[in-house]
């Protein structure tokens, strides 16, 4: 099955796609501007294994321009922030054919495919802009079994890695996130995700269209417009990560009437851990439940997830298996029982069969015939998993390893902690030692001391963070996670 299946099997004339001061679009409607943009890119000698980069702001046209695009193409969606160096480094490291961008944009991306003579292509009303330049060699719709999206790794190497996703791959995860949170021709998605990340094509965009809802396309998460944005869009549901339900609930008070006349059927998490406060916060706040997932762009994003009522959801765990088979492998290959500590790895028909053009990074993650996602937990006698750090960031202190998250979690049940980011630093005869980026609430006062002694409390004497770094904003990646990697350079504590 593929994406333009999934569009042609809704209602047709159920709504498809809103936003503000927009005319919303209808599934007849997005289905026809997947066959005309089909057209636009065979006639323009674009075709099915060509890869078009898409660099358009949040909101209803890059979610309809990914839609269309990856029916026909191969989608390469990119950040809008990037600079020119960024965009160029990206465009040949993908080697793409072409360049979608909004009408009249005068961006740094257009000034690097002009610089790669890649063709620029506009994108507006929901039409391509394409010269007419020749029939390709790969004309039509991408098959089930073929790449419609390419995206690049936010991982600890120095060098992304590009994973390509199928049509297959994509609507397998789709499938799998509309069946775990029950999603009908009922619910409305608010998307609040970047549109250039697997989180917000994935969940927000194609789970809901897989299952004939709608989606209220944001440009973009601002914590003041929330409340605003719920008002107008009235959805059963949105998901994000965790930094931005915590700018969310420090807002939520003082929006209660909102909440109350807007109720949704539950939240979402994804893509980072949830501290456990503050998924008891939301569910206070919001009177729903908080549904955790586990996701990873090799896996086409869902690997497992909590459940919804009256099924099990586990504060502090990403849940049990939502679609693919989630195991926990030793370093010797292998597969560990209940209990057991080891690395989480994954297999089924939403996991990518591999990087593009990397042997090396290929023969390490899909190693005795599973995808090695680096991240280390425990599967409980429930089926439920516990990610207990990231391989590449456990803490070797003297020989006595640190998860990161165990002590942020311990941080962030301060009363005076509203975030907190666990990282390692040198030091001369340990290799490692615990330091720790905190960002007080508003109006509350903490001294290093007083963490220090609160963790001691609660962990052991070696977990206890030696340096801890007081900052009004931690800095995040482009979809919004804390970023742990490279802090220590980044504070200057290296």
């Amino acid at each position: 099955m593929t994406i333009l299946d999934i569009i042609t099997r809704a209602d047709p004339l159920s709504l498809a796609i809103l936003a503000a001061d927009r005319e919303p679009l209808t599934y007849a409607a997005l289905r026809e501007t997947m066959v005309k943009a089909q057209q636009s890119l065979n006639a323009a000698g674009l075709g099915r294994k060509d890869k078009v980069a898409i660099v358009l702001p949040n909101g209803p046209d890059m979610a309809v321009g990914f839609v269309a695009i990856s029916a026909a193409a191969i989608a390469a969606p990119l950040n809008p922030a990037f600079r020119e160096d960024e965009f160029r480094f990206y465009m040949q490291d993908l080697n793409v054919k072409a360049l979608v961008v909004e009408m009249d944009c005068a961006c740094p991306a257009v000034d690097a495919a002009k610089s790669l003579r890649i063709p620029v292509i506009e994108f507006a009303d929901f039409t391509l802009e394409t010269p007419e330049r020749g029939q390709t060699a790969f004309p039509g719709f991408v098959g089930e079994n073929e790449v419609a999206l390419v995206l690049h790794t936010s991982g600890t190497t120095s060098r992304p890695k590009i994973v390509p996703l199928t049509q297959g791959n994509l609507v397998a995860s789709a499938k799998n996130i509309a069946r775990t949170l029950r999603l009908s021709s009922a619910d409305r998605c608010m998307n609040i995700m970047p549109l250039f990340h697997i989180h917000g094509l994935l969940a927000a965009v194609l789970a809901t269209l897989g299952s004939g809802g709608s989606v209220f396309c944001t440009t973009g998460f601002n914590a003041l417009k929330f409340f605003g944005q719920l008002e107008e869009a009235k959805p059963t549901w949105y998901t994000a990560v965790p930094t931005m339900h915590q700018a969310i609930l420090s807002r939520a008070e003082r929006n209660a009437s909102v909440i109350e006349a807007n109720p949704l059927r539950f939240i979402r998490s994804s893509s980072a851990s949830l501290p456990v406060p503050v998924f008891n916060q939301l569910e206070q706040a919001f009177g729903c439940p908080v549904i955790e997932a586990y996701a990873m762009t090799e896996n086409a994003h869902q690997m497992t997830s909590n459940q919804l009522p009256p099924g099990k959801r586990k504060a502090g765990t990403v849940g049990s298996a939502a679609g693919p088979e989630v195991r926990v492998m030793s370093p010797e290959g292998k597969l560990l029982g209940a209990g057991e500590e080891g690395e989480i790895v994954t297999r089924g028909p939403n996991v990518t069969l591999g990087y593009e053009n990397n042997d090396s990074a290929n023969a390490t993650a899909f190693a005795h015939g599973w995808f090695h996602t680096g991240d280390q937990g425990i599967i409980d006698e429930d089926g439920y998993l516990k990610i207990t750090g990231r391989l590449k960031e456990i803490i070797n202190r003297g020989g006595e390893k640190v998860a990161p998250p165990e002590v942020d979690e311990a941080l962030l049940e301060h009363f005076a902690v509203h975030q907190a980011v666990v990282f390692a630093i040198p030091h001369d005869k340990l290799g490692e030692d615990v330091a720790a980026a905190v960002v007080l609430k508003e109006g509350m006062i903490a001294t290093e001391r007083d963490l220090q002694e609160f963790v001691n409390g609660k962990l052991a004497a070696f977990k206890v963070p030696r340096k801890i770094v007081f900052l009004d904003e931690i800095p995040k990646g482009a979809t919004g996670k804390l970023q742990r990697i490279g802090l220590a350079q980044k504070l200057g504590l290296a």
